[in-house]
C-alpha cells in the first residue's frame, strides 16, 4: 500500500480535475476524491474522470464518502467518516477486493476501526487545518504518540495508520519514528504539487 495520499481540493469540477492531474503529473500514487457539499452530478462526474485519470498514470483512486459513487466510477476504494455508511455496508457493496478506509480521532476509534476491519485508519487530525469541516480534536505528535503506546501495550497488530490533518513533508520523519504508516495530505499538495518529491524522498 503506497504511504502518500492526496485528497483532492477545489470548489469547482475544473479545480478539482486540475489539481488531481498536478499531482499525478508529480508523481502521486494515490489520490482519495474529496469534494465537499458538491451538485451530486458534478460529482459524480468527477469520480469518473479521476478513475480514468488515476488509471493512466497507474495510480489508485478512492472516493470519500460516497460508497454508491465510487461502486459506479469502479473506483479502487473508499474512505468513510465516523459519521458515514459503516465499513460493513461499504465491503458488502464494493466487495472484497476494494480498498477501504476508515476515520478515527481516539484510541476507541481506532479500536473500533480495527474490529472492523478496515484496510488502513486515518487517523488525525495532527493540527488545525482549514480544508476541513468540523474538524475533531487536534492530536498533535503527543497525540499519536499516546495511542501507539497504549497500541502497543495491549500487544495488538498494528495496523496501517495514515496521519491526517494539516500534515507536512517536515513532519513524515518523526511520524514515522512514532510508528505511523503513511500520510495523507491535501493543503500542501495541492498549493505545491512539486513537494510530493519530499514526501517521497521522507518516507522509508
Amino acid at each position: 500500500m503506497e504511504k502518500i495520499q492526496y485528497i483532492s481540493q477545489g470548489l469547482t469540477i475544473e479545480e478539482q480535475e486540475l489539481n488531481i492531474h498536478n499531482a499525478l503529473d508529480h508523481g502521486i500514487k494515490w489520490v482519495q476524491v474529496r469534494w465537499k457539499n458538491a451538485p451530486e452530478n458534478e460529482f459524480i462526474r468527477l469520480c469518473e474522470t479521476s478513475k480514468k485519470l488515476c488509471s493512466s498514470y497507474e495510480a489508485v483512486c478512492i472516493i470519500n464518502d460516497h460508497v454508491q459513487a465510487a461502486k459506479n466510477a469502479d473506483a479502487d476504494g473508499i474512505h468513510l467518516g465516523l459519521q458515514d455508511a459503516s465499513i460493513e455496508t461499504a465491503r458488502s457493496i464494493l466487495g472484497e477486493n476494494k480498498i477501504i478506509g476508515g476515520t478515527a480521532n481516539t484510541l476507541a476509534d481506532v479500536l473500533r476501526r480495527m474490529n472492523e476491519s478496515c484496510d488502513y485508519i486515518g487517523l488525525g487530525p495532527l493540527r488545525f487545518t482549514s480544508t476541513k469541516e468540523q474538524l475533531s480534536p487536534v492530536l498533535g505528535f503527543k497525540g499519536y504518540q499516546k495511542i501507539m503506546e497504549e497500541l502497543h501495550s495491549k500487544s495488538l497488530k498494528i495496523p496501517r495508520i495514515f496521519a491526517i490533518g494539516g500534515v507536512v513533508a517536515g513532519d513524515v520523519e518523526l511520524l514515522q519514528q512514532i510508528g505511523i504508516y503513511g500520510v495523507a495530505v491535501s493543503g500542501q499538495i495541492t498549493r505545491q504539487p512539486s513537494v510530493i518529491k519530499k514526501f517521497k524522498t521522507a518516507v522509508q
